[in-house]
C-alpha cells in the first residue's frame, strides 16, 4: 500500500440499493457521521445510501450481547451517518462480501446485526437468501404525499416501517422529502413503503427511507410490504414477489420469521485517499 492510500473500500448494491464497505476486522477505523455522509455523497465522495464495516462484534462496544464475539458484525449507517438496527440488502451485499473475500464459505453463514445475528445462505447463482427475523405489526397510522393521505400499518422488522398498500399510481409520488409521521408511533423515525398490488403473489413498492431520502431498493422495506400486502388480502403468512426501481426480491412470511431473496454485487474496490479521508 502506497502511503498516500487511506482505508480500502469497496462498492457494491442489492437491486441498485448501494453501499460502500469499509473492511475493518478489528475496529480501528472512526467512523464518524460526517465521514459516512462526506462516503456516501454523490458528488464529492463514492456515492451510497449507506455505509457498511466489516468488523467482528467483538471488537464493538455497542454490539448486542447476544452476538458472539468472534461472529463478523455489519456495523450499517445510513447516508446521514445515523445508525440502523437493520438492512436486508445490506446483509445480502455483505454476505456475498464474506464469500467473495475468503473470509467465509459459500452457504450458510452468520452475520451479527444491531438487530441481532441474521442466517444467511449464499447461493451459486449469485443469490442471497437471508432469515430477517419475524416481522411483527405493532399498529396502524397514516402519512402523506402532498396533498394525499395514505392509511398503513406499523410493521417492525428489526427497523420501523409504515406500509401503505394502495391503488395510487406510484410513479405520480414526490418522494424526495420524508413524509410525515406519527412521532408517538415512530419516536425514532421511520421508513415508508408505498406498496401496489400488480398481479397474483405479486406487489410493486416504492420507499422513503429515514436517514437517506428514497432508495431503489430496501430490503426489510419489501418484507414489510410483504406483511401489509397479505394483510389487505387477508392473510399473515405467504409469498410475494416484490418488484423496487432496482429490482425484482422474492418475501416469505411464515408464522415464526420471514426470508428475503435477492442478487448482491461487488462492483468496484481501492484505497481511499488518505488526505481526504482525514479531512473527511
Amino acid at each position: 500500500m502506497r502511503t498516500s492510500d487511506g482505508p480500502r473500500f469497496l462498492k457494491g448494491h442489492g437491486t441498485q440499493n448501494d453501499f460502500v464497505i469499509l473492511p475493518d476486522p478489528d475496529g480501528e477505523l472512526k467512523l464518524t457521521d460526517s465521514r459516512v455522509q462526506a462516503l456516501c455523497d454523490r458528488q464529492r465522495g463514492l456515492g451510497a445510501d449507506g455505509v457498511l464495516r466489516v468488523v467482528r462484534a467483538g471488537a464493538l462496544e455497542d454490539a448486542p450481547e447476544s452476538v458472539p464475539s468472534d461472529v463478523w458484525f455489519m456495523d450499517y449507517r445510513n447516508a446521514d451517518g445515523s445508525i440502523a438496527e437493520m438492512c436486508g440488502n445490506g446483509v445480502r451485499v455483505f454476505a456475498h462480501y464474506l464469500v467473495q473475500s475468503g473470509l467465509a464459505a459459500p452457504g450458510e453463514i452468520a452475520v451479527g446485526t444491531r438487530a441481532g445475528v441474521r442466517p444467511v445462505v449464499t447461493h451459486p447463482d449469485g443469490r442471497v437468501t437471508v432469515e430477517m427475523g419475524p416481522a411483527t405489526l405493532f399498529g396502524e397510522s397514516a402519512t402523506k404525499v402532498g396533498e394525499t393521505g395514505f392509511d398503513g400499518v406499523a410493521v417492525d422488522v428489526g427497523n420501523p416501517h409504515l406500509a401503505c398498500v394502495t391503488d395510487a399510481d406510484l410513479d405520480s409520488l414526490d418522494l424526495k422529502v420524508q413524509p410525515p409521521f406519527d412521532e408517538t408511533v415512530f419516536p425514532n423515525g421511520v421508513n415508508v413503503e408505498f406498496v401496489r398490488r400488480t398481479g397474483p403473489e405479486r406487489v410493486r413498492m416504492r420507499v422513503h427511507e429515514r436517514g437517506v431520502g428514497e432508495t431503489r431498493s430496501c430490503g426489510t422495506g419489501t418484507v414489510a410490504a410483504t406483511v401489509a400486502a397479505l394483510r389487505a388480502d387477508g392473510l399473515t403468512t405467504g409469498r410475494r414477489t416484490v418488484d423496487v426501481l432496482g429490482g425484482t426480491v422474492e418475501v416469505e412470511v411464515t408464522g415464526s420469521t420471514s426470508t428475503l431473496t435477492g442478487p448482491a454485487e461487488l462492483v468496484a474496490s481501492g484505497h481511499l485517499d488518505a488526505e481526504w479521508w482525514a479531512h473527511a
